[in-house]
């Protein structure tokens, strides 16, 4: 069976972070292992409190699941503070890793910070350079590319500069770009533009949306599929947990969504629209 790792904070309401990843990695037919970065206190209404991981106690995670276990994949989230970034950065040049998923979170749904603004330095300069891909939403691909992102135009262009900073795919998540139209992803593979297109879903019930999709892309990566196919399954996968997560009747305010349990979860590929768009 394939193995992805995620190295990323605990959300305690289940709905993103490591709770998310795993319960991805099973709907999606691999085996999920964890490196916790950070605990937090948190639900569907915001985070109540923070408490940071020793960057030595994350390394030793990591190198426990390593020496013995290994991973296909690896797949960050909430990386807390710059020592922890430098730890896994320093881990996966060790460990040769050749396929990592970089989710850049920064900030929770609610608005509540996940990043230490002054690690934002370190994210740039050791991790993404290192990412086969980055994940960002709109607010964090701002915060990268030092750009406005309003449009898919705009988005095209920072895709192109998080991709200068040395990562070899960026697709920035759409679903906060525009209020109205379709939910349009963007990949940029440094040759070409790639457009992921879904409905637009009015519900509530998003919470660790961004992670699930990130860890689904992990996951297919760790299957041997290639970036599109990728990405394509797990936007199809997310578009779907979004639309049944109004059956969960979960949390007062942001709600998860629907990642399934038990067998794997079979995606209808048509939710999505898939148009290629070569730089001249």
């Amino acid at each position: 069976m394939k193995k992805v790792l995620t190295i990323a904070g605990s959300d305690s309401g289940g709905g993103a972070g490591i709770q998310a990843d795993l319960k991805t990695f099973s709907a999606r037919g691999v085996f999920g292992m964890s490196a916790i970065t950070a605990l937090t206190a948190q639900n569907t209404s915001g985070v109540q409190g923070i408490l940071e991981i020793d960057k030595d106690f994350v390394e030793m995670q990591i190198d426990s699941v390593m020496t013995d276990i290994g991973a296909d994949v690896w797949k960050t989230g909430m990386l807390s503070n710059a020592e922890i970034i430098s730890v896994v950065a320093d881990r996966a040049k060790y460990y040769e890793m050749e396929l990592i998923v970089v989710d850049p979170v920064m900030i929770a749904k609610s608005g509540n910070p996940l990043l230490q603004i002054e690690a934002i330095d370190t994210l740039i300069s050791k991790l993404i350079p290192l990412a086969y891909i980055v994940t960002p939403n709109r607010h964090e691909a701002q915060i990268l590319s030092q750009t406005e992102i309003n449009t898919i135009e705009q988005a095209k262009y920072a895709a192109v500069k998080i991709n200068e900073m040395g990562a070899k795919n960026v697709v920035i998540k759409g679903g906060h770009i525009a209020k109205q139209g379709d939910a349009v992803d963007i990949l940029y593979d440094g040759n070409e533009f790639i457009e992921f297109h879904t409905p637009r879903i009015n519900t509530s019930y998003t919470h660790g949306s961004g992670c699930t999709f990130a860890s689904a892309i992990a996951a297919e990566l760790a299957k041997g599929n290639d970036i599109i196919k990728a990405i394509h399954i797990a936007k199809a996968y997310i578009t779907a947990a979004i639309q049944r997560a109004d059956n969960l009747h979960i949390g007062k305010k942001y709600g998860p969504t629907n990642h399934s349990q038990g067998q794997v979860v079979t995606v209808n590929l048509n939710l999505v629209d898939v148009k290629k768009n070569r730089i001249n």
